[in-house]
């Protein structure tokens, strides 16, 4: 045994998947996630975001936009009590963090992070009630699209905001931001 200080000052790492490579972090009801279709080949690549209703989402698409995120930046807390968001990663790496508000969900008062990436988890899938923050935690913008469940009302936003750093939601987000 070493007499070196950091032998015994340092914090053991914990598991954060399975040998398969899944997470083994609690998922907040509700939430899906999921790695699409990718094809590489010498002209390019090409990745599936919809195949259809029953898929992976079980509500038809009725709208959708493209948003980004400057590096550095973050855009939420926001929810939305009617309508599910279904984001799409194109180009960058977000941290996005999920609070379950619901107080009738099996998961009510459990937080979650995942990393949306074009080279792991593409999209994800946050029902209502569900707070989400988007930090870009790249070097580059961020493009995403959503394919919410819902129209957005111009002269009616189902969203309710809060500051990212807000005492209401129990969820450390300046212990988990990289070092920029």
């Amino acid at each position: 045994m070493s007499n070196d200080p950091s032998l015994t000052s340092g914090i053991r790492d914990e598991q954060t998947v399975t040998p398969e490579g899944r997470a083994i972090a609690t998922v907040i009801d509700g939430v899906k996630v999921r790695s699409t279709p990718h094809h590489v080949d010498h002209r390019g690549t090409v990745f599936e975001m919809f195949e259809g209703v029953g898929d992976y989402w079980d509500e038809p698409v009725v709208y959708a936009y493209q948003f980004s995120i400057r590096p550095h930046q973050m855009k939420g807390w926001g929810l939305h009590e009617r309508k599910a968001d279904r984001y799409t990663i194109i180009s960058g790496e977000v941290l996005l963090f999920l609070y379950d508000a619901r107080e009738d969900s099996p998961t009510h008062g459990v937080s979650m992070k995942l990393v949306l990436s074009d080279r792991g988890v593409r999209q994800v899938t946050m029902p209502p009630f569900v707070w989400h923050l988007s930090v870009n935690v790249g070097s580059v913008d961020a493009h995403l699209v959503n394919f919410p469940t819902e129209v957005y009302h111009h002269a009616s936003p189902d969203r309710l905001l809060l500051p990212w750093d807000s005492p209401d939601i129990p969820v450390d987000v300046r212990a988990h931001l990289p070092k920029f």
